[in-house]
């Protein structure tokens, strides 16, 4: 008789990796301290990780394994989301090592590639590695062409499998983001290939999915007959920080708005899969991405922004030419807002509105689906004044949660509607605590699960949206908005002129 607890359809258990190595470039670094490390403690904490499992750090640093548990050690006690065990730490901390070098040294390579062969008999890790790019997309071809060198890219050298991790932005245009798709497809087999946007594995981005294709209360209104316009957001209250010499060079559309806007796009408009995996999936995005039209008059449906000196919580920040490092004539923007359209028969003629900004007077990430208004409404013109349209929010973050508004009638003697709002918020419907995306994400990477990871179709997509828009706004000059405003007044006049406004977040 087969037990059920080892049927591969039963979700109670959870997915546990073989045993593997993750090799973490770039691992002093901001992203590799606060993200990645404290992800695989937590990981551990929860018991996802196998018994043989093995963090190699490499870096510019004259550093043995100490140094570099000490440093592994005070990231994840700062940043992990789980309580610190320490029993946990010391089962980690008996397999982290550290190979210091240069991208460009072959005998660092070749020490890395001694090292994971050593894994084999040290703690039986039989070549499964997973090798995660936390360096700037400028490095990403040195790295690829040593790791083919060495053949640790290469899963039959291995004896195992062999996956690459790589961040976003995944090139600088379409031109670049081919060129690095055939140098990781060359250096890995595609399969093995993970392109990683950390959007995608926020429990409430997971859950627009579940919203959409698990109930039947949306979806026959999920279309251009119901729908008025969307609006995805994502705002942020800080500015660029030590980021200039990045920032400068790329932008708020290249940087967010065509990776993780994008992709939220994708989610809400897609049709529904055939399963719930990863190759049905992206072919549903894909047709999405494919479908988004660009504005022809790009000065009348996009703004562009850079923040001046002002406010934010009660704070005088800096405006953007004023922070460390940036030109002093930069015609960058820290603001974006454009209106898409998506060409299918389920939403011809919907306005979908996207704006991403630094600077703003919060931080929050929503998608705000907007209904038309009831086509009558038998009461007297006074007792609807209040009444606005319909809203589906979905709160990525801070305040994970689903927003319903709609009209209701005010306690009293006479008829009057006006909005009100159904709130779902994960912190107090679920006990459990939400994991962090590299949690997700990094245990995804560890046992091959694709399904949250866009792939290089997608990826050219994306830029097929950005590429006709940085064209036509090359020589342009941002539009000012001052720190810890909603951004420019011009994004408010292009909603205005189509009698719409944007979502007070």
């Amino acid at each position: 008789m087969t037990n059920p607890l080892r049927d591969p359809q039963d979700r109670r258990l959870p997915r546990i990796p073989e045993p593997c190595a993750l090799v973490i470039f770039g691992v002093t670094g901001d992203l590799a301290r606060k993200k990645l490390i404290p992800a695989v403690y937590d990981l551990a904490n929860r018991g996802l990780l196998p018994p043989s499992f093995a963090v190699l750090g490499f870096a510019r640093r004259d550093w043995g394994d100490g140094d570099f548990e000490d440093l592994a050690r005070k990231a994840a006690q700062s940043g992990a989301r789980t309580a610190w065990r320490e029993e946990v730490w010391s089962r980690l901390a008996g397999n982290i090592k550290f190979v210091p070098g240069s991208f460009e040294d072959d005998a660092a390579f070749d020490h890395l590639a001694q090292t994971l062969s050593d894994l084999h008999d040290e703690s039986g890790i039989p070549g499964n590695a997973a090798f995660y790019l936390s360096i700037p997309p400028s490095a990403f071809p040195v790295v690829l062409k040593q790791l083919e060198r060495t053949g640790m890219s290469d899963n039959a050298k291995s004896g195992g499998w062999r996956r690459v991790v790589v961040e976003k932005p995944f090139g600088y245009n379409l031109t670049t983001a081919r060129q690095l798709n055939d140098l990781v497809d060359d250096a890995f087999t595609a399969q093995d290939v993970f392109r990683i946007d950390h959007y995608l594995g926020k429990e409430t981005v997971q859950n627009i999915l579940a919203l959409r294709f698990a109930n039947n209360l949306f979806e026959p209104v999920w279309n251009s007959n119901y729908v008025d316009s969307v609006q995805i957001t994502m705002a942020e209250d800080v500015g660029i920080g030590t980021r200039a010499g990045f920032y400068d060079t790329v932008g708020t559309a290249r940087d967010v708005v065509q990776n993780h806007l994008m992709q939220l796009l994708a989610l809400v408009a897609m049709e529904e899969p055939t399963a719930f995996d990863a190759t049905a999936i992206r072919t549903e995005k894909l047709k999405v991405l494919n479908a988004i039209t660009v504005p022809t008059d790009v000065f009348t449906n996009t703004v562009r922004g850079q923040y001046l000196t002002g406010w934010v919580a009660g704070e005088r920040v800096p405006g953007y030419l004023e922070e460390k490092d940036v030109p002093e004539e930069s015609k960058t923007e820290t603001y974006v807002a454009m209106r898409l359209g998506v060409q299918n028969r389920r939403w011809a003629g919907v306005p979908f509105y996207v704006r991403a900004g630094k600077r703003m007077p919060r931080r929050v990430t929503e998608l705000a689906i907007s209904f038309k208004k009831a086509p009558h409404l038998p009461f007297h013109q006074t007792d609807v004044e209040m009444l606005g349209h319909n809203q589906l929010v979905i709160r990525v973050q801070p305040d994970e949660g689903v927003m319903l508004k709609f009209g209701s009638k005010v306690p009293g003697t006479t008829m009057e509607v006006r909005d009100i709002a159904m709130d779902f918020q994960y912190g107090e419907a679920f006990t459990d605590a939400s994991p962090e995306a590299y949690e997700r994400l990094i245990l995804d990477v560890l046992v091959g699960d694709k399904t949250l990871f866009p792939d290089s179709a997608e990826v050219e997509a994306s830029w097929n949206v950005i590429d006709p828009l940085e064209e036509a706004w090359a020589g342009s000059t941002p539009e000012p908005y001052r720190a810890g405003e909603w951004g420019p007044r011009a994004a408010d006049e292009m909603l205005a002129r189509e009698g719409r406004a944007w979502r007070r977040a």
